[in-house]
């Protein structure tokens, strides 16, 4: 492809004018002068912070597996290139998403400078929403003594529908070093501070991502309050390296020690606060349990400054366990079953440190989200003034209502690629089947009754009644009795969600200790060796898929569960069986079982029990003929009740503020 490229020289000059954006892309030489207006900046290129692990450098630079040299990170902001080298910039944290920002900001052209000394090339690429790549420009330096500014301008034109902006690098018989890239506009984004809110009950991990907010000085001009809702029994200002965090952000800090209201009673503390006692433009939620990118909060507040109308902007969620992994990219809503799921053509669980993004198709397309989880999540002051706070939930389900709100209002919700943090993913977690089940199911029914447009008692029974079947058969019994409760609640309608925010988790645990397969116990150890014929239960692991097979699965596992259990296997667990393999369609032939949690800690002993087998499932038949029958007359409450509950001075009166 014939490479497009206009030249303006001017070697050794350091106030050589800026080229102004153009639709063709053009590459210019510059002088020593690297510096660039920060409210020009979009994106910087950086490299992993000291205390990263290795495994995150595929993230921020994509390297032949192969390859015999490799660059050397020389700071955060600063990479040397070693002779005989070929690398890409063509990284998650370092390719520009040129499409997000075609599509939902004014910004139309872009340029890449670089600081560079040594000699090399420098070329620069696009990729197109199916993947394939384009040539853009570029440039060979050769035996730079001095630093040298090279800017490589691109438009936007072409990204309606997806594709990046990167750069390579090769090198011959000398090394190139470069510093201080970044990706900036012609244009100066309007000036807008952004408070930040962490909700936590675990303040070690609130510490650490404190400690990364203030280290970096540019965040820090961005960043105009930070605010800690601390609702632990362990308060933050009692962690070691909370001194550390008091210096480095000083009177930016601020820290609200409240009972626990859970994710949602928290967050909605930082968003009031920063609505109600800063003046800043945006309000940024991060989750305590993450390891924060500092410069997402940069890119963040950049979009928004930049954004053609209100936005919100999330970041993406990388896998804390597997650095290199893109567990989710965006997000949506199923309306119809009233479920949320990956966005129509998104990527989950993609390793970059396998497929790279020049390798991989799905990346490029520009994808769609409806809302982003609060791990990460920033809202322009707007938004939350129009829509009011988020609803009285305690966790589960107010991010996605909040952002469907926002939605509705004219608000959409933009899932920032380069913008991340890394946070446990929830498949490795049991909060399907703990205690949270309850706030699963209750907040769902509420999210459902106040956006979904359709009819939603169809889906909400067939699911509601084949979950209780599968976890009556996996002897989750604990976990069909909060089910339970939640649905009885939801019926009882709104009047009680403020009431009972502080109180209900508590409640929840008190039910579910009633039911011995919510006990965990250290491992399997404790009970003798099991009886069950491990190779009987291979071929029972086989996950059946034809409807007739599953039909006769489950009919065959009913009729188990009514008859009476073996005597023994009410001491002694038939099989020890990991968390992945503790299916219905396993356990349903089973008398009993230890069963791992997710994350491997420990086991539940399950026990079959007919009686309460029977006694639940009249109760959850009960439960969804009420709920089909009730929807419409709770529907009509909770939408009437909506202004109230998002209320400020609803909220005021509960933070007794």
């Amino acid at each position: 492809m014939a490479e497009q490229q206009s030249t303006a020289t001017a070697q050794g000059r350091d106030d050589a004018p800026d080229a102004k954006l153009s639709d063709v892309s053009s590459v210019r030489v510059g002088g020593r002068n690297s510096d660039i207006p920060a409210n020009r900046v979009l994106q910087r290129v950086i490299f992993p912070r000291d205390e990263d692990p290795l495994d995150v450098r595929p993230l921020y630079v994509d390297e032949p597996a192969n390859a015999s040299n490799r660059v050397h990170f020389t700071s955060r902001r600063s990479v040397t290139v070693p002779a005989s080298t070929k690398t890409s910039f063509a990284a998650y944290f370092n390719a520009f998403p040129a499409s997000y920002w075609k599509r939902w900001t004014w910004v139309s052209d872009v340029v890449l400078r670089l600081t560079v000394r040594g000699s090399g090339r420098v070329d620069v690429y696009r990729s197109k929403p199916s993947g394939d790549i384009v040539h853009l420009q570029g440039k060979a330096v050769r035996g730079a003594k001095n630093w040298t500014v090279l800017e490589f301008h691109t438009s936007l034109q072409p990204f309606e529908d997806g594709g990046w902006i990167w750069f390579d690098v090769f090198t011959e018989d000398a090394q190139l070093e470069i510093k201080d890239a970044v990706w900036a506009t012609d244009k100066e984004l309007p000036e807008q501070k952004v408070a930040v809110g962490i909700c936590t009950i675990r303040p070690a991990d609130a510490v650490i991502a404190l400690h990364a907010l203030g280290e970096d000085p540019a965040v820090l001009d961005v960043v105009g309050k930070v605010f800690v809702v601390d609702q632990g029994a362990k308060k933050v200002r009692d962690e070691p390296g909370y001194p550390e965090a008091v210096r480095r952000l000083g009177d930016k800090l601020e820290v609200i020690e409240q009972a626990n209201l859970g994710g949602s009673g928290g967050f909605t503390r930082a968003l009031y606060e920063g609505v109600e006692n800063t003046d800043c433009e945006q309000i940024l939620l991060l989750d305590d349990d993450i390891r924060l990118e500092p410069d997402s909060v940069l890119r963040a507040n950049a979009f928004a400054r930049a954004a053609s109308s209100p936005v919100v902007v999330g970041g993406h969620m990388l896998n804390l366990q597997a650095r290199a992994r893109l567990h989710s990219f965006a997000e949506v809503v199923d309306l119809k079953s009233a479920m949320w799921r990956k966005a129509p053509g998104a990527v989950t669980d993609h390793d970059f440190g396998e497929e790279p993004l020049r390798e991989t198709e799905e990346l490029h397309l520009r994808i769609h989200g409806t809302y982003n989880g609060w791990w990460m999540c920033l809202f322009p002051r707007q938004v939350i003034d129009e829509i009011g706070l988020p609803l009285p939930l305690f966790i589960k389900w107010d991010d996605t209502e909040y952002a469907l709100r926002a939605g509705a209002h004219g608000f959409p919700t933009v899932s920032l690629p380069g913008a991340a943090v890394w946070h446990m993913p929830w498949t490795d977690k049991d909060d399907a089947t703990d205690w949270t089940a309850y706030f699963h199911v209750r907040n769902r029914l509420i999210m459902a009754a106040l956006h979904s447009p359709y009819d939603v008692r169809g889906p909400l029974l067939k699911q509601g009644l084949k979950l209780s079947l599968r976890h009556l058969f996996s002897m989750e019994y604990s976990t069909v009795a909060l089910h339970q409760k939640a649905i009885e609640d939801f019926l009882d309608g709104p009047g009680k969600l403020f009431e009972t925010l502080g109180t209900k988790r508590r409640e929840i645990l008190d039910i579910r200790n009633q039911y011995t397969d919510a006990h965990i116990l250290p491992s399997a150890r404790e009970f003798p060796p099991p009886t069950f014929d491990p190779v009987k239960a291979e071929r029972l692991l086989k996950p059946p898929v034809n409807p007739v097979v599953i039909a006769a699965r489950a009919a065959l596992s009913l009729a188990h569960h009514l008859k009476e259990p073996d005597r023994e296997a009410i001491d002694r667990p038939q099989i020890n069986v990991s968390a992945q393999a503790g299916r219905w369609f396993l356990l349903g032939a089973l008398d009993s079982a230890t069963v791992s949690n997710a994350d491997g800690s420990g086991v539940a002993f399950r026990r079959r029990d007919p009686k309460l087998f029977k006694q639940l499932m009249a109760r959850a038949l009960n439960n969804h003929k009420r709920l089909a029958k009730e929807w419409p007359r709770v529907q009509r409450e909770y939408r009437q009740a909506l202004p109230q509950l998002s209320s400020r001075d609803a909220w005021k009166q509960l933070f007794g503020s």
